[in-house]
């Protein structure tokens, strides 16, 4: 976990405020500053928090309060918590990317209901059929199993069918240059992000022809 030292200097290599570093960890500005200035000795959980904001934005914490950047990266998440963190990053592409193309295979939403019940998926969902509103350019597209209606995403979604024999085992997002692979259990959602532009361009030319071999839902 960061000490207060690498907190500070990790927020000096982003260029993020207190305000910033407060909206990507959902904690308080005035928390964080009580952090950083000794007033507060934050928890474990707080802590956790902080730390996934700056792995989130490719910063390291080394020995001796040392940081750096990471150029590219492999990053896991797991349970609610993690799958909020991830629909944050996904949302920050269709914030800030001209043209984004969010891509989705291997779609049961039944399974994306269950981990963002509530206050996870209505913000996530809101927001974006806001910006699918706003955004004419951003494209949103989902491949489910040929028969399934269940389209919790319609908003901002498009959404296709493909046959059963080309459906696979867990769903993967891909959006910029990062793909994102999505393991359900019984009890427990992980998901592997990884940042890198050669492995998404090959995962992009498999969605795009299972696309083209789609169909619309009838």
């Amino acid at each position: 976990m960061p000490s207060i030292e690498q907190i500070r200097a990790a927020r000096a290599l982003l260029g993020w405020s207190q305000s910033d570093l407060a909206d990507h960890a959902g904690l308080s500005q005035t928390g964080i500053a009580r952090i950083e200035n000794g007033t507060n000795k934050p928890n474990s959980s707080t802590l956790t928090k902080i730390g996934n904001a700056f792995d989130f934005a490719d910063i390291e914490f080394l020995s001796n309060d040392g940081l750096k950047r990471r150029s590219h990266k492999v990053t896991s998440y797991t349970g609610r918590e993690g799958f909020r963190l991830f629909r944050r990053d996904v949302l920050k592409e269709a914030q800030t990317n001209d043209n984004a193309d969010i891509c989705i295979t291997n779609l049961d939403e039944r399974q994306f209901d269950k981990w963002g019940e509530g206050e996870v998926n209505e913000e996530y969902r809101n927001a974006m059929a806001e910006i699918r509103q706003k955004r004419k350019d951003l494209k949103f597209r989902s491949l489910v199993k040929q028969g399934d209606t269940h389209f919790s995403a319609a908003r901002h979604s498009e959404y296709r069918w493909v046959p059963e024999k080309d459906f696979g085992d867990f769903p993967y997002y891909i959006f910029g240059n990062t793909t994102a692979m999505i393991m359900f259990e019984e009890d427990n959602i992980t998901i592997f992000i990884i940042d890198h532009p050669l492995i998404t361009k090959f995962y992009r030319e498999q969605f795009e022809k299972l696309w083209a071999s789609s169909k619309d839902p009838e």
